[in-house]
């Protein structure tokens, strides 16, 4: 269950624990829950903007004690959310205790690093990845042990999960700590309420980051051997954002594969992370994304093997923000393999994101959605490497047609043709012999107006009703 539904118990108890999918009874399935709405932001950083929240601020400096007016703040804003479930009297003050400890022993962990890394033989910098780890835990412990609570009051018989690891004895793999923590539960009887967080010796966030909660999720599924998955979201997945196309004009996705689901995560656009698709697809779990507040629509059905009868594009999605990196070179011709690879290194070093890229002999841009500071780091770092280059950046936006079965004949002209009535110039394009998506580069003030013209020209044009192929 995603943050923003988390954020409304109510729709949570009555369209989504007091209705289950198939079955007449409420049990046979677990709940992993995310952070409430905007908590993990405050306890790492925002994650569209980057404002920092008390990780940011901790990892700034050994002497800046900004952090901890931060953590002061979450406390607060948890307790304030506390009171709007539980209202007053003894639910109240456990609720509050139990966060209470929690954000206690954080902050004296970072006090205890801060008075430690004043030291010469101790670096902050060792130490970060564990910080950020223990502090995304303690919104999902926050979300889910007051989910449990009220269940529990409201009389169900629901349980705390707690995956976070806090004051474990001894580390363990993911896949240990989901499967002792489910040792003895009675799925048959019980609802259990499962933290995003689960802790790991590898460290969920070092690979996943703010993508952890559905990798959680994935192993859940498997290693409990689901049915089905199901991610409840607080809009449905549809051909196009209703804010640019209009309401009247997107329609929910009945139906599409997992191949889709990877595209729109690559465009920012997460149905789930694609390494906890992976997990899903190898075992043949199908996933679901709902509309929290919608409890009686299908939703969309996501599986491997689905492939549309009738060639369509299903979906229009793209990105702003987006930095195109171009390094020209007269000498990259005939080493551009050479090239790229040097080019990604830098890339990875400072954690930029490759949305797509371009290559010809003499020239390679890549496509970064970033922000602008990390996007100096790499273009001084490419000046080092490529004395000799040109090395060019631009602002730009990418919009992508896609879905399961886009082989048509004369498609692409027809898109081109949409983006040149509109008088949208294409900067770039990219459609891989795969036909899943074909990706346009426009200009970032042309995006709105792009999106509004494929969804009309691929998607409006073919009144698919109520859904693309409904789900079951």
């Amino acid at each position: 269950m995603g943050g923003t539904s988390m954020s409304d118990y109510v729709a949570i108890r009555d369209n989504i624990i007091s209705k289950p999918s198939r079955e007449d009874t409420i049990y046979q399935r677990v709940f992993v829950v995310s952070a409430y709405g905007g908590m993990t932001d405050a306890l790492l950083e925002h994650k569209k903007t980057s404002q920092p929240g008390i990780y940011a601020l901790f990892a700034n400096g050994l002497k800046d004690k900004s952090w901890h007016q931060a953590l002061q703040q979450v406390k607060a804003d948890m307790q304030a959310i506390n009171a709007g479930l539980f209202g007053e009297g003894e639910l109240l003050q456990q609720a509050n205790s139990f966060i209470g400890e929690r954000l206690d022993d954080a902050e004296q962990c970072l006090v205890d690093l801060q008075r430690l890394c004043q030291h010469g033989h101790f670096e902050l910098s060792a130490h970060l990845a564990t910080v950020r780890e223990m502090l995304a835990s303690i919104g999902e412990a926050h979300s889910a042990w007051n989910t449990a609570k009220l269940l529990e009051r409201d009389g169900f018989n629901a349980c705390f999960v707690d995956l976070t690891g806090w004051r474990a004895a001894q580390h363990t793999s993911l896949d240990e700590r989901i499967v002792e923590a489910f040792q003895g539960l009675d799925l048959a009887s019980q609802i259990p309420i499962a933290t995003g967080y689960a802790h790991s010796e590898e460290g969920l966030m070092s690979t996943f980051d703010r993508g952890y909660s559905e990798m959680t999720f994935s192993r859940i599924a498997v290693l409990t051997e689901a049915r089905e998955t199901i991610i409840h979201k607080e809009f449905h997945l549809s051909t196009a954002d209703p804010r640019l196309v209009g309401e009247e004009n997107a329609i929910p996705i009945g139906r599409t594969n997992y191949d889709v689901a990877d595209q729109l995560a690559n465009l920012g656009m997460e149905a789930i992370h694609p390494k906890a698709a992976k997990g899903l697809r190898s075992n043949r779990i199908p996933l679901r994304v709902k509309n929290t507040f919608e409890p009686d629509h299908p939703g969309t059905l996501i599986t491997g093997d689905y492939v549309s009868d009738e060639p369509c594009v299903e979906i229009i999605a793209g990105c702003k923000g987006i930095y195109a990196l171009e390094v020209f070179d007269q000498g990259m011709t005939g080493s551009v393999d050479t090239y790229d690879q040097k080019i990604l290194e830098l890339i990875r070093r400072f954690k930029g994101h490759v949305v797509s890229k371009d290559i010809n002999a003499n020239t390679i841009t890549h496509y970064l959605a970033t922000n602008l500071k990390t996007v100096k780091r790499i273009y001084g770092a490419l000046e080092k490497c490529f004395p000799e280059a040109e090395i060019d950046q631009c602002k730009v936006a990418i919009v992508s047609a896609i879905g399961s079965n886009m082989q048509v004949p004369g498609m692409l002209a027809v898109t081109v043709k949409a983006l040149a009535q509109q008088e949208i110039s294409v900067l770039a394009m990219h459609q891989s012999m795969r036909q899943v998506d074909m990706q346009f580069v426009v200009n970032e003030d042309d995006y709105d107006l792009a999106v509004k013209s494929l969804h009309s020209s691929l998607v409006e044009i073919h009144n698919h009703g109520i859904a693309i192929c409904p789900a079951n």
